[in-house]
């Protein structure tokens, strides 16, 4: 069925070098823009990830990275955002946008990256090294910046998927369970017994790989705590994540993507803020265990003799304190 329109509707999705939104970019843009005749154009920008304050690229992570493909020599010689903004500006001007998932992210994400050259602008403009010629080149571009994204309507078609096709127990039970709702939905019981009934049929169901499904379940309880990649945490609230090797990493804020115990070795302080902090007890608690277990660990090391080559090693830095018989 023909969109029926009455001013051009812009598809548009992002790929980033990450998914926080203030500190991640754009690495790939692309534009469907539909008219209301039903004739569409395509556009798609592969977009070098800047940071317009130290001036060099930003790196992917590698978790995104995993995801599109895309890593940071792909990157090295494309155009920066700044350099495409008043393209992507025109493209946007009249129309309204539509993507999915694209209210939660890809629209924060592009307006992010469109605030950021607006503030790069301003910066030049009140900088009183750069030169007029190039204040003027600033002026043009913060005027071309002419778009109000908030006053865009906005189809995120994942929005109506999952309210045309409801993702709780009672559409499952359904699916799952022979297409009729379960009584007493919403009791504690009676959605208990509903879940259990659900997971019997989803092993009923995909007992082989399809098409869409690459990997059948197996009735293991193991296998099946992480269906989908879904990440083991240290923390009921997930600010604290199993990495491969087992250890803690830290999933939020300046630290994230580090390890537990490299954060303590270097700030510990941070440790006392997450214990004063805006965090669930639980979160609270398995970082203080964290921190006794590190400082149980530290204590033993101390006090274990040194041999074979932890000897070597102190021995060589000792020696390396003197010069001539005397410390320098």
């Amino acid at each position: 069925m023909d969109l029926n329109l009455k001013r051009p509707l812009l598809f548009f999705d992002i790929e980033s070098t990450g998914l926080n939104i203030v500190t991640d970019s754009i690495v790939e843009l692309s534009f469907v823009k539909v008219f209301p005749d039903t004739h569409h154009e395509t556009k798609t920008w592969r977009v070098c990830p800047w940071d317009y304050s130290a001036g060099v690229q930003k790196k992917m992570d590698p978790k995104a990275s995993e995801v599109n493909g895309i890593k940071d020599e792909d990157l090295v010689g494309e155009k920066k955002f700044i350099q495409i903004v008043q393209e992507v500006v025109d493209w946007l001007r009249d129309s309204d946008l539509a993507g999915f998932n694209s209210a939660k992210f890809d629209l924060p994400m592009l307006a992010e990256e469109i605030e950021r050259v607006r503030a790069y602008c301003v910066r030049r403009l009140g900088d009183p090294k750069v030169s007029e010629s190039n204040k003027a080149k600033a002026k043009e571009m913060l005027d071309s910046l002419d778009v109000d994204l908030h006053s865009k309507l906005m189809v995120d078609v994942q929005t109506i998927y999952h309210y045309m096709e409801p993702r709780n127990l009672r559409a499952a039970y359904r699916f799952y369970c022979g297409g009729e709702d379960f009584e007493n939905a919403h009791t504690a019981e009676a959605d208990t017994l509903a879940t259990y009934e659900v997971l019997k049929g989803q092993l009923e169901m995909y007992q082989k790989p399809d098409k869409y499904h690459e990997v059948a379940l197996k009735n293991d309880v193991d296998f099946l705590s992480g269906v989908a990649g879904r990440p083991r945490t240290v923390d009921y609230a997930g600010r604290l994540l199993t990495g491969p090797d087992g250890e803690p990493v830290i999933s939020f804020g300046k630290h994230k993507g580090k390890t537990a115990r490299s954060v303590y070795e270097s700030e510990p302080a941070y440790f006392a803020w997450i214990e004063n902090g805006e965090f669930t007890m639980d979160t609270k608690r398995q970082f203080a265990l964290l921190k006794e277990r590190f400082d149980h660990e530290r204590k033993e090391a101390l006090s274990k003799p040194l041999e074979g080559d932890d000897l070597s090693d102190a021995v060589a830095r000792l020696k390396g304190k003197f010069q001539g018989g005397k410390l320098f």
